[in-house]
């Protein structure tokens, strides 16, 4: 089953020591060499959005986000997992479930209902 894993910032998070969470490289070396992580890549901030909506048949553009989150998206993966079990063991081992927060969300195939 594909998951998709938004990595995101926390910004009530104090950073203090060294927490002991891996490296973001290690992480995603050992998930691609797995197979579980399809792909991922960081992401610029909200800032730098561009939102797309479309009312009475007209494309609306807005510069930034469409809304203010309080956890801010910093990146993403899609993962290959055998179900959620293996889903939030993979991403309980990413950095950002030390600092940040972790949402994992099902991917929902076209045509399945």
């Amino acid at each position: 089953m594909k998951y998709l894993m938004l990595v995101c910032v926390d910004p009530e998070y104090t950073p203090g020591a060294d927490n002991g969470s891996p490296e973001t490289d290690d992480w995603a070396a050992t998930m691609d060499a797995k197979g579980i992580r399809l792909i991922g890549d960081r992401t610029r901030p909200g800032s730098a959005a561009t939102t797309v909506r479309v009312r009475n048949r007209e494309v609306l553009v807005t510069d930034g986000p469409y809304t203010e989150t309080k956890d801010l998206i910093a990146g993403f993966d899609v993962l290959e997992c055998e179900d959620l079990d293996q889903a939030i063991e993979v991403a309980a081992k990413h950095p950002m479930a030390w600092a940040g927060v972790i949402e994992l969300r099902p991917v929902w195939p076209w045509g399945e209902d």
